[in-house]
């Protein structure tokens, strides 16, 4: 199946390779991204509506704090228990000249107290009214923010409120939730009503009650500026009631919810609740609370889903354009692959397909500064070397054919001298000249070898053979003052092979060059053995050494080059040299003939040909 799916070219495979690395690398990323995206998008949402509603909260909790703090001076100021206590069964208020003047000093008293506490507190002005008033209704202070807030028997109206008497006999605070103002209210016609009763200083006795109108403004005020968008539904709880805040108004309203569960790990603060529910459309929202004062009110907010899709889509927008970049980008490394691979290997490909046609020639264009271009450098050198090897192979046939035929051209007539020499031959015996008989038959019996050719290959016991007839023949001619050794190291070495006619032309050389010179007597030492030559591979050594003039390097070199002119008188234009060609062209660079020589001593030269016994190539 990959088999199937896979490419078979190289670029193909680059391509498909990667594109699903850069598929694989988006889908992670976009993966990876979304889902922390989504949370941090949520966890954000949490924690800015939560600190939100953190703000409006404090904010309410300070002034219902102070609203209480200056309610309990009411109900605890020595000076408003002594005004309740004296006008306790007062109608009205007394006149200057009666035995009760003094109560109008201190009803003025106790007024002034009660609207310098006002004042001072410094959330007055979310208090619509304050009413401080003895049991009977009459003689009562009220104090508002307002120039005309006073109204006739405005004591007696609270007290008839139904609600009244809950607040005055409970225990603590009661909260009623929001109620319509009765008096007059520019800016708020809804208002939280806090009564308590006024008791004697020195007893449980009720003097007086205490009223207080706190306007919803105190809410108002702090949730114009509150991010609401328009799906969010913001709640606040007063005691049991709740109320909807919406178009900057409080409608009585509980939320119509069922609660999933608790998702509280993304607040901020541990009093902060945040659930899962499930609205009465069946959607599902994320609904947080917290504290709104710690008499038990509270404020929630469901947050918006509008909002939430609206930076999720924008989120989306962003995922589709890091895909479009991704894909851009894997678009760009296809065509930067395409420039640095594909091109140069189509070049190399068609380097090679000119070269199997035979054009050899260097391509620089192929020579990049890359690892291709190594490639390429190498291509151009193979090039390069094969012509070589080629120009070297064809000079190196031509060479060795040349020999051959110089061989061939300085070869005698062996057919006809041999039948001639045989005549001679019976010729001597007859007349009894057993000399002649002797020098005839081995020269003959050269002749013979000759017809078969020089690049037949015979055992050395034959090339022995052959050295001995043509030395004995030279023996004839110096009058018996030279002679010739044979020091073979081991009799199998008679069964090795050997080019016919190598040692003859070093013998040869001996003696024109090495003994005849020296116009003395002389001795040539032909030694063979067997030694190793390149690694382990055995090899075939001969030497023949002569006590001759010697040379010296230049004549060694002149002689190994074919520098120097042959002077043999058996073989024409065959020398040292050729020789030594011969055998590296048969066996390698490793083998052939080598000289050493002390002038006036000695000259050795060694024939190293490989050890073979009975193979013939």
């Amino acid at each position: 199946m990959i088999k199937r799916i896979m490419p078979s070219s190289i670029r193909g495979k680059i391509m498909l390779c990667t594109g699903a690395i850069t598929l694989l690398i988006a889908a992670v990323t976009v993966s990876i991204c979304f889902v922390v995206f989504q949370s941090f998008l949520r966890r954000n949402q949490i924690q800015s509506a939560e600190y939100n509603l953190q703000v409006v909260s404090h904010n309410v909790s300070n002034d219902m704090d102070n609203i209480i703090y200056f309610n309990k001076w009411c109900t605890s100021s020595t000076d408003i228990i002594q005004y309740l206590e004296g006008f306790q069964n007062q109608v009205k208020m007394p006149s200057i000249s009666s035995a009760k003047a003094p109560l109008r000093s201190m009803a003025l008293n106790a007024y002034n107290r009660l609207k310098e506490e006002f004042f001072k507190t410094s959330s007055s002005q979310y208090i619509i009214r304050a009413i401080v008033s003895p049991e009977n209704c009459m003689n009562y202070l009220q104090v508002n923010d307002r120039a005309a807030a006073s109204i006739p028997r405005a004591a007696s109206t609270v007290q008839d409120l139904p609600y009244f008497h809950e607040l005055v006999t409970a225990g603590q605070y009661v909260w009623m939730g929001l109620e319509d103002f009765l008096y007059p209210a520019s800016d708020s016609s809804l208002c939280i009503p806090m009564a308590r009763p006024v008791k004697n200083q020195y007893n449980t006795e009720t003097v007086g009650w205490t009223y207080l109108a706190v306007s919803d403004r105190i809410f108002l005020d702090y949730l114009k500026a509150f991010p609401l968008e328009p799906d969010s539904l913001l709640y606040i709880t007063i005691g049991t009631h709740s109320y909807q805040y919406k178009d900057g108004l409080f409608t009585e309203a509980s939320p119509d919810y069922t609660a999933v569960r608790e998702i509280n790990k993304d607040v901020l603060n541990n009093s902060t609740t945040v659930r899962l529910i499930r609205m009465a459309d069946n959607t599902t929202r994320r609904m947080i609370s917290r504290p709104l004062w710690d008499q038990g009110w509270s404020i929630s907010l469901v947050l918006s889903e509008q909002d939430y899709n609206a930076q999720n889509q924008m989120y989306l927008l962003l995922i589709g354009t890091i895909v479009i970049i991704i894909g851009l980008m894997g678009l760009m490394l296809a065509y930067i692959l395409n420039r640095t691979i594909s091109q140069p290997v189509n070049q190399i490909r068609d380097k090679i397909r000119l070269i199997s046609e035979g054009d050899f020639s260097r391509d620089p264009s192929i020579e990049w500064k890359d690892e291709l271009g190594v490639i390429g450098r190498g291509i151009n050198q193979m090039s390069e070397n094969v012509v070589s090897l080629m120009d070297r192979k064809v000079e190196d046939e031509k060479q060795k054919k040349d020999l051959e035929y110089r061989i061939l051209q300085s070869q005698i007539n062996p057919h006809f001298l041999y039948n001639t020499l045989n005549s001679i031959k019976w010729m001597a015996t007859i007349q009894n000249a057993p000399g002649i008989a002797e020098m005839t038959t081995a020269l003959a019996r050269l002749m013979k070898n000759v017809s078969k050719g020089t690049d037949v290959r015979i055992s050395l016991r034959e090339e022995l053979d052959l050295v001995r007839d043509y030395f004995l023949i030279q023996q004839y001619r110096y009058g018996g003052s030279i002679s010739i050794a044979y020091e073979i190291t081991d009799e199998a070495l008679y069964q090795c092979q050997i080019h016919r006619f190598t040692l003859q032309p070093l013998v040869e050389n001996a003696l024109f060059h090495g003994i005849e010179p020296k116009g003395c007597a002389g001795k040539i030492v032909i030694r063979a053995e067997k030694a190793a030559v390149t690694g382990s591979r055995p090899a075939l050594v001969i030497s023949i050494t002569d006590g001759g003039v010697g040379m010296s390097p230049e004549t060694i070199r002149s002689v190994l080059s074919g520098e120097a002119s042959p002077s043999a008188d058996f073989f024409k234009q065959v020398g040292i040299n050729n020789v030594d060609k011969r055998i590296k062209y048969s066996f390698g660079p490793e083998y052939g003939i080598r000289i050493e020589s002390v002038v006036d001593e000695y000259t050795t030269m060694v024939i190293t040909l490989p050890y073979m016994i009975s193979e013939r190539i």
